[in-house]
């Protein structure tokens, strides 16, 4: 099997609720204010990634990109339809997602790339590596909780990028840190490419999608509009948005 993931017809759909209540008291007292909408945030989008292929995710916000991201995570299972993912999967969707605030950093390192499917020993084997990556250094043993989002960032996307995975998938993260640790995300990020890891990028900078994927999947209003060669999929996408402000 030459793709890595596969999905296939997904939908997926949210619960809005207009006025939920909070407390048991609340859910029972009104039961006519815990009325909702369904919004369909997929309508049954297929696509498939190879092996060793990026792919960027585009579309503006509320399209349904983020929401496949987590889908191929498996934070999120679809309505219908069916998603197939081979080996192991890392991700950066939700930034400090899985840390611990009261523990340190190290402990959370252990936590996360366990989180990840390292045993303790490969963990053992790649935490000087995660620490000298993420330039914490002595923060290393403070509590995350004293952590800036930049320093987070530094530690998430340093398990994340260490763990071997067979599949990495990030959501918006690169934009969080310093001009320096951006270029060495990127670059860190076209090292991984090179070794053969599928990866899957959801992000508004058409660049940084230009600059690493081969494809890139347009998703509008819970649809795929368009695919393909970045710079062509990004052209009729721009020229859409434009229209879209000017009307």
């Amino acid at each position: 099997m030459n793709e890595a993931i596969v999905a296939d017809s997904v939908k997926k759909s949210y619960r809005l609720y207009i006025d939920k209540g909070q407390t048991l008291k609340e859910k029972v007292l009104f039961k006519k204010r815990r009325k909702y909408e369904e919004r369909e945030v997929l309508k049954g989008i297929s696509f498939a990634v190879a092996k060793g292929e990026a792919v960027g995710l585009i579309g503006e916000n509320g399209c349904g990109k983020s929401t496949t991201l987590k889908l191929l995570t498996r934070i999120l299972y679809p309505d219908s339809g069916k998603i197939t993912v081979q080996g192991r999967v890392s991700s950066l969707i939700e930034l400090g997602a899985g840390f611990h605030p009261d523990m340190t950093g190290k402990e959370n390192i252990y936590i996360n790339a366990s989180i990840f499917g390292l045993s303790r020993k490969e963990i053992d084997e790649r935490l000087q590596e995660i620490i000298d990556f993420s330039e914490l250094g002595e923060y290393i043993n403070n509590p995350v909780r004293t952590y800036s989002s930049g320093m987070y960032m530094r530690l998430a996307f340093s398990v994340a990028v260490n763990v071997s995975a067979d599949v990495l998938l990030i959501d918006e993260i690169l934009g969080v840190g310093d001009i320096y640790f951006q270029e060495k995300c990127f670059q860190k990020i076209q090292s991984i490419k090179e070794t053969g890891t599928t990866i899957v990028i959801v992000s508004h900078s058409l660049s940084q999608i230009e600059s690493i994927c081969e494809r890139s999947i347009w998703i509008s209003e819970g649809l795929i509009r368009m695919q393909g060669e970045p710079s062509d999929v990004h052209k009729n996408y721009i020229e859409y948005m434009r229209e879209k402000h000017e009307m």
